[in-house]
C-alpha cells in the first residue's frame, strides 16, 4: 500500500513532449493531500476498531461472566427448593410422628381411664353388697332385738314400760 511519503517522492521520467511538470506536481501534491488525509483517517478508523474490539472483548467476557453467575444462581436456587422441600418432608414426617405419638399416647390414657372406671365400678359393685349385706345384717339384728325386747315385756307382763333415757339421767 502506498504511503502519502511515497506519492511525495514519485518521480516521472521526463519524456519528449511529456505532461507539464508543474501540473503534474501540482496534481500530485492535490493527491498527496487527499491520500494523506485518507490514511490518517484510516488509521484513526483502524485504531477505533481496534478500541471497539477491545469493548467488545471486555463486553464478552462481562457478558460470559454475567451468564456464569446466573448459572450458578439458578443451581443454587434449585438446591435450595430442593433443600427446602427435603426439609418441609423432614418437617412433615416428624410433626406426622409426634402426631401418631400424641394420639398413641391419648389412647393409652383413656384406655388407663377407662379401665380405673371399669375397676371403680367394680370397687362400687362390692361396696354396694357388702353395704347390702351389713344393712341386711344389722336389719336382722334389729328385728331380732325387737323381737327380744318384745319377748322379755312379754315375758314380764306388758306393764312394764321400758325406761325413757331422759328419766335416767334424772339421777
Amino acid at each position: 500500500m502506498l504511503t502519502p511519503l511515497d506519492i511525495h517522492n514519485k518521480e516521472f521520467k521526463r519524456g519528449f513532449r511529456g505532461y507539464d511538470i508543474d501540473e503534474v506536481d501540482e496534481f500530485l501534491d492535490e493527491v498527496i493531500k487527499d491520500f494523506e488525509s485518507l490514511y490518517k483517517e484510516n488509521l484513526e478508523l483502524k485504531e477505533e476498531i481496534r478500541k471497539q474490539q477491545e469493548h467488545l472483548s471486555r463486553y464478552k467476557e462481562t457478558e460470559d461472566a454475567l451468564q456464569n453467575t446466573m448459572l450458578l444462581a439458578q443451581k443454587v436456587l434449585e438446591e435450595s427448593k430442593r433443600n427446602a422441600e427435603k426439609e418441609a418432608e423432614l418437617v412433615l414426617w416428624e410433626a406426622r410422628k409426634k402426631a401418631e405419638q400424641i394420639i398413641s399416647s391419648a389412647h393409652d390414657q383413656v384406655t388407663e381411664k377407662l379401665k380405673k372406671v371399669e375397676q371403680l365400678k367394680a370397687v362400687e359393685k362390692q361396696l354396694k353388697a357388702r353395704l347390702k349385706s351389713f344393712l341386711s345384717a344389722q336389719l336382722e339384728m334389729l328385728e331380732s332385738s325387737v323381737l327380744d325386747v318384745e319377748q322379755v315385756q312379754d315375758s314380764l307382763g306388758r306393764e312394764e314400760v321400758i325406761c325413757d333415757p331422759v328419766e335416767d339421767n334424772r339421777d
